[in-house]
């Protein structure tokens, strides 16, 4: 065997492992693009969800788009306005709050003992698994079905489960989208915080239908649209809308609804 051999092969692979060592040391210092330090700024005031409520693949790239003049400070909802203004300082900019504030709400008051069971359900804890078998197990086919894949969706605690129907705490919704687009029903839907009235049930079969499968389901009486003093309230294809441009909060809609699906967040300031 010989070792002379074995030795040299060795010396010339460890040169020239020096010499490619000391070439992309080179190129890479030649060739290196500085960081704008605003990145790595602006991305510690971010919410840090990676949610993708901003249009943008994560929050490493909405700060690159912030930086290059791409997005808004606003553009981010987990950072709010206290994110936005910070966001707003670090380039040197004036922050200005968006128009209005939007969160997350439950188009649905089908929770546990008003809207019927069409059969007991025991698999697999997913709402889009259960949806596909059968229809789902709720009667309503328009129902939150309740097994918490919005809960399971939203990093900010804002949704809890009672009663197998959806719960948002307004005060820790950051408007992400997350939980709408992980419903399979489309139960959730984002509107302005301003808008405290509104119906919460989107069933357009026919009123018998309606009432079969759930209590509290809209069953386009049109008391609603008869009663609205500011002709706000529509029946549109089978289930009350209401146009909140025209709404003036003031609760009458409600008021009447035999079927108590209209929800008037300031009930007690209309008695």
């Amino acid at each position: 065997m010989n070792y002379t051999l074995i030795i040299l092969a060795f010396i010339i692979l460890g040169a020239l492992g020096v010499v490619f060592g000391i070439v992309l040391t080179i190129a890479e210092k030649k060739f290196a693009v500085e960081a704008d330090p605003r990145v790595a700024q602006i991305r510690a005031c971010l919410g840090g969800a990676n949610c993708g409520a901003c249009g943008y693949a994560g929050c490493d790239a909405f700060a690159v788009a912030v930086v290059e003049g791409e997005a808004k400070p606003s553009d981010c909802p987990p950072a709010g306005a206290k994110g936005a203004e910070a966001i707003a300082a670090i380039l040197g900019s004036e922050y200005r709050e968006p128009s209005e504030r939007v969160v997350a709400r439950v188009l649905c008051n089908g929770e546990q003992g008003v809207v019927k069971d069409r059969y007991e359900y025991d698999g697999y804890q997913s709402c889009a698994v259960a949806a596909s078998l059968a229809g789902g197990p709720k009667a309503c086919r328009f129902s939150c079905i309740g097994l918490g894949d919005c809960a399971k969706a939203c990093v900010f605690d804002a949704i809890t489960m009672k009663d197998k129907l959806a719960q948002i705490d307004e005060n820790k919704c950051t408007a992400c989208g997350m939980c709408v687009e992980k419903c399979p029903r489309n139960v959730i839907s984002l509107l302005p915080v301003k808008q405290t009235v509104y119906v919460a049930c989107r069933n357009t079969d026919s009123g018998r239908e309606a009432r079969a499968a759930c209590m509290m389901a809209c069953i386009a009486c049109g008391r609603c649209e008869k009663t609205c003093p500011s002709g706000a309230v529509k029946v549109v294809n089978g289930v009350a809308i209401i146009d909140d441009s025209k709404c003036t909060r003031c609760g009458a809609c409600a008021k009447v609804c035999p079927c108590k699906c209209i929800e008037d967040l300031f009930a007690e300031d209309h008695k």
